[in-house]
């Protein structure tokens, strides 16, 4: 009889000990496992670079700089913002990121892709070396807004245009359209341009 209720007791001991050790130590949750977000971008690539670009933009694989005339033609691929991004805003919908090519360029400097007269600059971000130039222009109540990101070393002589198309918002009547997200448009682009790698990388 005294070695069962020494049993019982012991087993009560244990259960009590086990509950604690459980309750202080095993309740604890475990960290948290970060969630790294799904890549949800399409990607372009040619024989030379490949870049990524979201989903709901437009691709055009036709797309040519023509403002130089026929006799200048910058062949390259468009993404074209979706819709949604310009409906309600003054934003042009053939607002747009494109990717372009200039192989007989001796120097390759933003400047060249651009008709206007300006200067380009070496600016450098995340490690890459890029020449930067930039115009503006306005016509009919529109603006055309046009940044260069050429790669220096790139061969063919690559380079990055952005293109923001938007209409004066003077001219709408107070309160029809609102004024398009310059810093998320940006966004887009900058992620876009971020991407483009050459040959294998």
């Amino acid at each position: 009889m005294k070695e069962i209720l020494i049993a019982l007791a012991l087993a009560v001991v244990l259960s009590v000990a086990g509950f604690y050790t459980w309750k202080v130590l095993g309740s604890k949750a475990a960290p948290a496992v970060p969630q790294v977000a799904a890549d949800t971008r399409s990607t372009y690539a040619t024989s030379t670079y490949s870049v990524k670009y979201p989903g709901d933009f437009t691709i055009d694989t036709r797309y040519t700089y023509d403002q130089f005339g026929p006799k200048k033609l910058i062949h390259g691929v468009k993404f074209i913002i979706p819709s949604t991004m310009a409906t309600g805003t003054n934003l042009s919908a053939d607002t747009g990121i494109s990717v372009e090519q200039l192989p007989r360029a001796k120097n390759c400097t933003g400047d060249i892709y651009l008709k206007a007269n300006v200067t380009a600059h070496t600016i450098t971000e995340g490690g890459i070396k890029y020449s930067f130039a930039s115009s503006t222009g306005a016509a009919a109540g529109n603006r055309y807004e046009e940044d260069v990101y050429a790669l220096a070393t790139s061969s063919p002589c690559t380079a990055v245009r952005y293109f923001i198309h938007s209409a004066a918002i003077e001219n709408f009547p107070a309160g029809r359209v609102r004024a398009f997200n310059r810093g998320a448009l940006l966004t887009k682009f900058d992620k876009i341009r971020q991407s483009l790698v050459f040959g294998n990388q």
